[in-house]
């Protein structure tokens, strides 16, 4: 049997996913890192994008996660990924997303130009949303 890595993808809401997995690649500013068991200890900052999780030997053996940025640290054979947000891309759903973004445009043409707290927030989960839309569409294909 092939060693394995412990996967952690956390939230601050909750834990999204713990598993045993052969790989795990995520998107860092610098770009893409894959770890491996055995990989060396680090932690890194991750970029709003995709983790994808391997998991047998087939090509169709992985798992999809959309995060929004935040922090990975690998430790012996342990991988813990603490995401901003994160959602597993098959439990996206595309409706609500696009429904969101409708939402968030609207406040966004309402907010007066002195709320720049509200604007930043409004457009960091307006971002958000569009991954998670960019991540179903790419993983459709």
């Amino acid at each position: 049997m092939a060693r394995t890595l412990l996967c952690e993808i956390v939230t601050p809401e909750s834990i999204l996913y713990t598993n045993e997995v052969q790989m795990v690649v995520a998107t860092t500013p610098e770009g893409e890192i894959g770890i491996l068991p055995l990989h060396a200890p680090i932690v890194t900052t991750l970029a709003p994008g995709e983790v994808r999780l391997r998991f047998g030997d087939h090509a169709s053996d992985w798992e999809f996660f959309s995060i929004a940025g935040g922090y990975m640290q690998v430790h012996e054979d342990k991988v813990i990924v603490l995401a901003d947000a994160a959602v597993a891309v098959s439990q996206i759903d595309c409706a609500r997303a696009q429904e969101s973004m409708e939402l968030i445009k609207a406040r966004l043409a309402e907010l007066p130009a002195e709320a720049t707290d509200e604007r930043d927030e409004m457009i960091r989960d307006l971002d958000w949303q569009i991954l998670q839309l960019k991540a179903v569409e790419h993983r459709s294909k």
